[in-house]
């Protein structure tokens, strides 16, 4: 099922992500122009309920805040020399490892709010950008993750306690001075590690309200 960029009424302009209700029932709407917002958001989840989905969640206007807040989006950041080296090593994603990968993202963000599920689109486009890692140390696998350039996009521990580890290890692998992250404000275990660290919340990104 593909993402709709433009849905297009009568009553504005928003943007549908439908890939994850064959995965998980899930649709969100982002509404990026509106006269009449609640008239839009009705057609939009009308339209998303049709497609299938049982849970739909939508950002992108004031008028969503009738709803219930699901999580925020809130953009951090710290100085890249600030984070201490670790011992532990990054090994990138490989096709032989790819569906590993996948296999464990899928699996530790089913329960973050707004966390995309990722298919094998997604993995295509993870190999081509190389920004995919395995954290080891030891031989033992703690964690993986996504990161590059100035921004680390994904940060998953498998092994109780590995979290810092995993971001120590990621971020070696980035080439700016300064790191940037974004995280849900209902993660409040993954918010408290990154102040811990020396990450500062810089701004909110967006808001998701429940609407199904």
């Amino acid at each position: 099922m593909k993402d709709m960029p433009m849905f297009t009424t009568e009553y504005g302009v928003a943007s549908l992500f439908l890939r994850e209700i064959p995965y998980r029932g899930r649709a969100h709407i982002k509404i990026q122009s509106s006269l009449d917002p609640q008239k839009l958001l009705e057609e939009c989840v009308s339209f998303c309920r049709l497609c299938g989905a049982e849970w739909i969640d939508a950002a992108g206007h004031e008028y969503l805040e009738n709803y219930p807040l699901i999580t925020s989006i809130i953009a951090m950041q710290c100085d890249r020399q600030s984070i201490a080296d670790t011992d532990a090593c990054l090994f990138p994603v490989t096709e032989q490892t790819l569906q590993r990968w996948l296999d464990i993202y899928n699996e530790k963000m089913a329960d973050i709010p707004n966390a995309a599920f990722m298919d094998s689109r997604d993995g295509k486009q993870l190999l081509q950008s190389g920004d995919g890692y395995f954290i080891h140390r030891d031989g033992k696998l703690l964690g993986i993750g996504k990161a590059k350039d100035d921004f680390i996009d994904t940060v998953i521990a498998v092994e109780p306690g590995a979290g810092e580890t995993v971001v120590r290890a990621l971020c070696s692998s980035l080439t700016c001075d300064t790191v940037r992250l974004w995280v849900a404000s209902a993660n409040t275990r993954a918010i408290a590690l990154y102040e811990r660290m020396g990450f500062v919340r810089v701004k909110e990104i967006s808001r998701w309200y429940r609407v199904l």
